[in-house]
C-alpha cells in the first residue's frame, strides 16, 4: 500500500480535519491568520492526524470526536515547528522560506503560542480527563526534549542513548499520542491502549532517525530544507554520533571540531568520515528495527485494511526520501 493508497482510505476525514483546522486557525489578529496558514498549509505530511485517523479507524470507530483530536495533534505540531525554526534559525521548511524568515522571530514565538493556547482550548471542548493527561504530558516531553537537545548542541561527548532519549522525546511522543489517543476514544483497554503507544513510539523514532540519514544523503528538493543543517547547528546526531565511536582518531577529530564549531566549513571531510564508518547504513538499520518493532506491536489489533495501512506507514518511514 503506497501513501496514495493510505491517504485515499480517510480521505473523507481528512477533508473533515482540514476544515476544522482552518476554522479553528481563524483570529480576529491578522498576522496570526498569515502565519498560521502559511505553515498550516505548506505542504507537510499531517502524519500525526493521519496516524490518529488510522489507528481509529483500525478499531472501528464510528464517531466525530476523532477529527477534533487530529486537530489538536497538528496545531500542536505546528507549534512546535515555529519554535524550532527560531531555535534553530532555519530558513526553510518544507521547500518554502520559514515563518521566522518571512515574519520574524518575535511573531513567529507568538503565533506559536497561539497555536499552543488554541489545542488546549480544543482539548477542554473533548471533554475527556484521560485525553487532556495525554496530551498534556505530550507538549511537556515535547518541551523537555527541545531543552536537551539545545544542551547537546556542540557537545560531542553525547552518547547514542542521550540522543535517542531527545527524539523519543521531541518527536516520537507525539506520534505515540496520536495512536494512543485511539484507544481510549474507541473505549478499549489498557492493553490495547499500550499496543497503540508502543506502535507509535517507535514509529516516531524510526521516522526522526531517517530525517537523520536524510540530512547527509539527500538533496535539499528532496526533503525541503538546507542539506547539512544538522551539522551547521552543531547537532550531534547519529551519524556523527557512530562515526566518532567507530572512525579513525584523526576522523573522530575533525567531527568533534566541527560540532564543537557548527557551520559548514568542515562539511566535505564529516562526510567523507560518515561514509568510510558507514554510519549512514548503521542510523538506517537502528531506523529500520524501530520501525519493525513498530509493525510487530500491532499483532494484537483486529486485521484491516487500516491495520494495513499502519504497516504501510511504518515501511514508508524508512524507505522515503523526503
Amino acid at each position: 500500500m503506497n501513501i496514495e493508497d493510505i491517504h485515499a482510505l480517510i480521505s473523507d476525514d481528512m477533508d473533515s480535519v482540514n476544515l476544522c483546522i482552518q476554522t479553528r486557525l481563524n483570529s480576529e489578529i491578522v498576522l496570526i491568520n498569515q502565519i498560521g496558514f502559511h505553515i498550516v498549509n505548506s505542504g507537510g505530511k499531517r502524519l500525526r492526524p493521519v496516524l490518529h485517523l488510522l489507528a481509529c479507524k483500525a478499531l472501528s470507530y464510528s464517531g466525530q470526536q476523532h477529527i477534533d483530536i487530529a486537530a489538536i495533534l497538528e496545531f500542536i505540531h505546528t507549534a512546535t515547528l515555529l519554535h524550532d525554526d527560531v531555535v534553530d534559525a532555519s530558513e526553510m521548511r518544507r521547500g518554502e522560506d520559514t515563518a521566522n524568515a518571512l515574519w520574524g522571530n518575535e511573531a513567529s514565538v507568538l503565533v506559536g503560542d497561539f497555536l499552543y493556547s488554541r489545542a488546549f482550548q480544543m482539548m477542554v471542548e473533548v471533554g475527556d480527563m484521560r485525553i487532556m493527561e495525554i496530551l498534556a504530558e505530550a507538549t511537556n516531553t515535547i518541551a523537555e526534549g527541545e531543552v536537551q537537545q539545545l544542551l547537546n548542541i556542540n557537545d560531542p561527548d553525547t552518547s547514542e542513548e542521550n540522543y535517542l532519549q531527545v527524539i523519543r522525546s521531541k518527536t516520537a511522543k507525539l506520534f505515540q499520542s496520536a495512536t494512543q489517543i485511539a484507544a481510549i476514544v474507541c473505549g478499549k483497554d489498557a492493553q490495547t491502549e499500550k499496543t497503540l503507544a508502543d506502535y507509535g513510539m517507535h514509529l516516531g523514532t524510526a521516522f526522526q532517525l531517517v530525517d537523520d540519514v536524510l540530512d547527509y544523503s539527500s538533496s535539499s528538493e528532496e526533503i525541503g530544507k538546507n542539506i547539512g543543517d544538522d551539522l551547521a547547528e552543531g547537532k550531534p546526531t547519529l551519524p556523527l554520533i557512530y562515526s566518532m565511536r567507530q572512525g579513525t582518531p584523526e576522523q573522530a577529530q575533525t567531527i568533534r571540531t566541527a560540532i564543537e564549531q557548527g557551520g559548514r566549513e568542515n562539511t566535505e571531510a564529516v562526510m567523507a568520515a560518515i561514509e568510510a564508518t558507514k554510519a549512514i547504513d548503521y542510523t538506517a538499520k537502528t531506523a529500520k528495527d524501530e520501525a519493525d518493532k513498530a509493525i510487530t506491536a500491532l499483532a494484537g489489533i483486529p486485521d484491516s485494511e487500516y491495520k494495513d495501512a499502519l504497516i504501510s506507514l511504518a515501511e514508508f518511514s524508512v524507505n522515503r526520501t523526503y
